[in-house]
């Protein structure tokens, strides 16, 4: 087997965490492979073992991925893990940790199971997004989010499923959550934490101006459109994991049903995401 480490170097200063992460499989007999760019960063002190590749060259060759940093690092490079089928394991320098659930800690008896093929994979549900009027499309691992490009006053949206009108909001925008995002921004705006292995998305409305606008679980294999109305004195953007962005004019739409791709999370306890729940979330 091999590893693919990507590690974040504004989180990892001066590497330190990957090249212990190195160390560890190296002397494990586990070849390590990184992304050709960082061969710079290891410079004369280069780790023995490390083998760097064009990232694409290196994807295709790792049996699994390990992101060093945080949720985010790990966003970033979910989607090449799922591209070129790799699962994949963050550690977690940042603060929270929901998917990046390895800690520094455990850092050397994690990649000791992992070299022993003491784990399993847990498989996450994307969304898949586009913009007809743009030619745009995104997937999404957390969640897809519309929102009005002034804060100036809030925006007027209508959504359907599977053609059926669900309601109108006028809000500052929406979101559109996976199971696996649905701690992160949506939670903040008061949607429902789902159970991450639950085949559905949650349409959560960001300050709706109206008590009654309830977040809302549909089925991931159900079609949704969110149009921006064409009343509305501004355009919105719509953005998967925010980055990858679209603008959208007024009386323009946003499509999304669940992607037909999934990602694949290296673990090694069941009950993970309930572990970060409790010490992460409730315990704060």
């Amino acid at each position: 087997m091999s590893v693919l480490l990507i590690p974040n170097p504004t989180k990892d200063t001066g590497l330190a965490v990957t090249r212990q992460a190195a160390a560890v499989l190296a002397g494990l007999g586990v070849p390590v492979l990184m992304p050709q760019p960082f061969a710079n960063e290891f410079g004369s002190a280069g780790l023995t073992g490390v083998h760097f590749l064009p990232e694409a060259d290196a994807y295709r060759a790792a049996d699994q991925v390990v992101t060093i940093g945080g949720d985010g690092t790990l966003l970033r490079a979910g989607l090449s893990c799922m591209k070129h089928g790799k699962p994949v394991l963050g550690v977690n320098l940042g603060r929270t940790g929901f998917l990046a659930t390895c800690e520094v800690g455990e850092l050397t008896a994690k990649l000791k199971r992992l070299a022993a093929g003491e784990f399993t994979l847990a498989s996450r549900r994307l969304l898949h997004a586009e913009a007809p009027a743009h030619g745009w499309q995104a997937d999404a691992i957390n969640d897809l989010v519309v929102f009005g490009q002034t804060r100036l006053h809030p925006m007027d949206y209508k959504v359907y499923c599977d053609g059926a009108l669900v309601g109108s909001y006028r809000s500052d925008g929406m979101i559109l959550a996976t199971p696996t995002g649905s701690t992160a921004y949506s939670f903040s705006a008061g949607g429902p934490i789902l159970d991450a292995a639950a085949d559905v998305l949650v349409l959560t409305p960001v300050c709706a101006h109206n008590v009654h606008a309830a977040p809302l679980v549909f089925a991931a294999d159900r079609h949704l459109k969110i149009i921006a109305d064409a009343e509305n004195r501004d355009g919105s953007f719509a953005c998967a994991d925010s980055s990858a962005q679209c603008d959208l004019l007024p009386g323009e739409s946003l499509l999304v049903t669940g992607c037909g791709q999934r990602l694949r999370l290296i673990a090694f306890d069941d009950a993970e995401q309930f572990h970060a729940i409790e010490n992460k979330l409730m315990r704060r």
